[in-house]
């Protein structure tokens, strides 16, 4: 993550029902994200990094905005948005979806929540879809409402989230599985809770259902982690790429497609129904794909990471990607990358080098980095 300077606030860009708290408890940068001030980081991005892996960290995700899909043909919306087979998607549980275009290319990978039979939850990363889906929904005449609901969620990561939970939501949040939800009434504010987050950490999605209560919710749920050592944080760059996680946007654009991303399992070609991309998806699956995520590990210390996002990834005088994603990772003291490469020299041990954007490819100088081509997830949550 790059910090270039602090970001000009606007009325054009939304703020969260908990942008008063994070600037309260001291957030120091802001991105962007959804059409919404997302927060970066508060101590410094490692020391957030920290507070997550060892212990219990709140975060301000209100920019993973909600497209709630209703009404008789909602379930057929959903499926025909989406290359997985959600016919048995029960009530009550989550699935981390892909919504693809017409060539196969990634519009968003939200995770679903099934509200109903005839309500659903998409809970995004950031590109317009409640503009796609109202499209979609539009041209083929499903009887269904499309719309932004008043949604807010925060997340609660880290190997202490459980505990602070129970003290919030009792013992029947231990029995919720993962990529479930239930509903709860905290102190009279109504909330969706999902055994889900963006941490590679034990953690929950906590979505409020009416945002004057942000201020309050935030507070809640501080006061309960105090005992706990809970500090406000934000996604982290470096845990997310320790564990592999994708962000649309950096690692994926709709000029990618799911095989690409290693996320072949989120497409299913056999099921009877018709979503969008289907066609060009089963001949991407048969002729294969030219270019593939991998990992890659990267020589040097803390400053190798520096100037490598976008970099170049060379063999033999010649360019065969692009990191994605880069990050130097703490807990392994080593600099680590998510980077798009020529499928055939994406084998474990791969030998490449990176050399930074702008530089001539090929071209010797000091920024270039020997790397190699890493298995992911570089930290597994057995190990954590």
């Amino acid at each position: 993550m790059s910090v270039v300077s602090n970001i000009v606030l606007s009325s054009r860009v939304r703020r969260s029902p908990y942008f008063a708290a994070t600037q309260r408890y001291g957030c120091k940068a802001y991105s962007v994200y959804n059409h919404m001030y997302l927060p970066l980081y508060y101590e410094s991005p490692e020391a957030d990094y920290w507070h997550l892996v060892n212990g219990v960290t709140l975060w301000d995700v209100a920019v993973e905005r909600q497209v709630e899909i209703a009404g008789p043909d909602a379930a057929r919306l959903v499926q025909r948005l989406s290359p997985r087979d959600l016919s048995s998607c029960a009530v009550g549980q989550c699935k981390y979806v892909m919504m693809t275009d017409a060539r196969g290319g990634i519009v968003n990978d939200p995770v679903l929540l099934k509200l109903a039979e005839d309500r659903f939850w998409l809970s995004l990363a950031d590109s317009d879809v409640l503009l796609w889906a109202k499209g979609i929904a539009l041209a083929g005449g499903y009887e269904v409402e499309v719309f932004e609901p008043d949604v807010s969620p925060l997340q609660l990561q880290g190997p202490l989230a459980a505990t602070v939970g129970e003290a919030l939501f009792g013992a029947a949040l231990n029995d919720l599985k993962y990529f479930r939800f239930a509903e709860f009434d905290l102190d009279g504010m109504p909330l969706i809770v999902s055994r889900t987050g963006w941490s590679g950490e034990r953690g929950y999605e906590i979505y409020l259902q009416n945002g004057a209560d942000g201020d309050r919710l935030w507070e809640t749920i501080m006061e309960a982690g105090r005992p706990h050592g809970i500090a406000p944080a934000t996604p982290s760059a470096m845990r997310r790429i320790e564990g592999g996680l994708l962000s649309y946007g950096a690692d994926m654009t709709l000029e990618n497609n799911p095989y690409e991303m290693n996320l072949g399992r989120l497409v299913d070609l056999e099921q009877e129904a018709d979503f969008i991309g289907k066609a060009a998806l089963a001949r991407i699956a048969q002729d294969g794909v030219r270019r593939c995520l991998a990992g890659l590990t990267i020589e040097g210390g803390r400053e190798a990471a520096a100037g490598l996002e976008r970099a170049a990834v060379v063999l033999d005088g010649q360019s065969i990607g692009r990191v994605t994603s880069v990050t130097y990772s703490p807990r392994l003291e080593q600099t680590i990358a998510l980077a798009l490469v020529a499928a055939e020299h994406s084998a474990e041990g791969t030998a490449l080098t990176v050399q930074p954007e702008g530089q001539p490819e090929g071209q010797p100088g000091t920024s270039v980095r020997n790397a190699r081509v890493s298995p992911l997830p570089f930290v597994s949550k057995k190990t954590v």
